[in-house]
């Protein structure tokens, strides 16, 4: 079937749910359609010219599209009178009261930033989810004994150099430099002030430890797990542990004619050398660990030149940070030999590690038990991404939920889940904070 087509037809099934709450084992459900038309309205801002939902979107944090999808958000709040708020990092809050007293709240959502010819789930389904389970929420009159705090974080996908802009902002994490940073001819700063934030007094976004009762974050997979399983929830037991590598191998630049192979101290051979020593690392030892030698450098770069450098990015991601530790230590090892082997130099660097974090047991178990309410089979599996639930457990206890991504596709235009996988992850989240309500 054409994507547009099967693109339609899962609209018509959305349409299925209609306009009056539907409930079960005492939990009202979401509005698939409603659900799927935010979803929609959302991809008209990054869109290519001509475009339609099928074709992705380019709605990178700071841009006028994330401007434009911004002012899109803030208005659905305030339609739903959540008196929604910027703060001084970009991130957009919207909180509704409870009916106890002095309890802490409950926070969820996730982000609408993309990545450059991206897809219109990846972070947009757990934004518009999260006001489609306040919107439910009030249909059905249900009112909880927590406050509900939704928030749609600013810049979680990578720019200016890093990622988890507004969640980092949460905990203090801000890096050396940070608003200096130059992009397209943009200072990082300036570019905050763009979306209402304000370098200035961004401190005043940081949240103290212990000020949530739970986080929660709905979010598409984006590996194929779920699909081939045929499973419609995902129970993420943590986020990986993320540890990026620069390399630089120093071999000597001579001509390609008149240099010898025996004589040659070749850098891309001792690159090439390393990017399958990458591969033989991950997968040399049981578990889901995974490596990625994701950018190559060469200089000069000439066919008629023997490569005399080459600049090289190597990442390993596992739910353990013991074992994304021991394979760098592998890594390191086995670099030092392939330089004895082909005369080179070669340097590893770590250049960053973004800490990985362990979902709450508690939360993991109010997951499922909201999910076998609904009689819905789920999943445990570790969070292969990043995300901005990573930094909030820091805080306090985090839990997230996820959707099939079809084929295991994200970051990509033609990143696809269901509307009714979206809408039973959304079911799953509503159910989610009511078990969490009750502790």
């Amino acid at each position: 079937m054409h994507r547009r087509s099967f693109l339609g037809a899962l609209a018509a099934l959305g349409s299925a749910r209609g306009a009056s709450p539907l409930v079960t084992d005492g939990v009202p459900r979401v509005n698939t359609e409603r659900l799927r038309r935010r979803l929609e309205e959302l991809s008209v801002f990054g869109r290519p010219p001509g475009g339609s939902f099928a074709d992705g979107v380019s709605r990178t944090a700071f841009s006028d599209a994330d401007v434009a999808g911004r002012e899109y958000v803030l208005g659905e709040m305030r339609g739903l009178r959540l008196a929604p708020r910027v703060d001084p990092a970009g991130n957009i809050l919207g909180r509704s009261e409870a009916s106890g007293s002095g309890l802490l709240p409950i926070l969820f959502g996730s982000h609408i930033d993309s990545v450059r010819g991206g897809g219109n789930f990846d972070g947009d389904v757990g934004s518009m989810a999260a006001l489609e389970v306040v919107a439910t929420l009030q249909e059905s009159g249900r009112r909880t004994r927590h406050p509900l705090e939704v928030v749609i974080w600013a810049a979680e996908e990578s720019n200016f150099g890093s990622g988890l802009h507004g969640s980092r902002m949460a905990v203090g994490q801000i890096e050396p430099g940070e608003w200096e940073r130059v992009q397209d001819g943009v200072r990082k700063g300036d570019a905050l002030r763009r979306i209402g934030g304000d370098p200035e007094r961004v401190a005043e976004a940081r949240r103290a430890a212990g000020s949530f009762h739970a986080y929660l974050e709905l979010h598409v997979e984006q590996g194929g797990m779920l699909d081939r399983a045929g499973v419609p929830i995902g129970i993420v037991e943590g986020i990986v542990t993320i540890d990026d590598y620069d390399v630089t191998v120093r071999g000597f630049a001579n001509h390609a004619g008149t240099t010898p192979m025996d004589a040659r101290r070749d850098a891309l051979v001792a690159a090439s050398q390393l990017v399958l020593a990458v591969r033989q690392i991950a997968t040399g030892e049981a578990g889901k660990q995974v490596g990625t030698v994701g950018r190559l450098t060469v200089s000069p770069g000439a066919p008629n030149v023997v490569p005399g450098e080459v600049r090289m990015t190597v990442e390993f991601r596992d739910l353990s940070g013991e074992t994304v530790r021991r394979l760098g230590e592998a890594l390191k090892a086995r670099a030092a030999e392939v330089a004895r082997e082909t005369a080179t130099a070669i340097e590893v660097r770590l250049s960053s590690r973004h800490e990985g974090a362990r979902a709450d047991p508690t939360i993991q178990g109010a997951i499922e038990k909201a999910a076998g309410r609904l009689g819905l089979q789920c999943m445990r599996l570790p969070s292969g991404a990043g995300h901005d639930a990573q930094m909030m457990a820091r805080l306090g206890p985090i839990g997230m939920i996820f959707v099939p991504s079809v084929g295991g596709v994200s970051h990509s235009p033609r990143e696809l889940s269901r509307f009714e996988d979206c809408a039973r992850g959304a079911d799953v989240l509503l159910g989610t904070i009511l078990e969490l309500d009750e502790l």
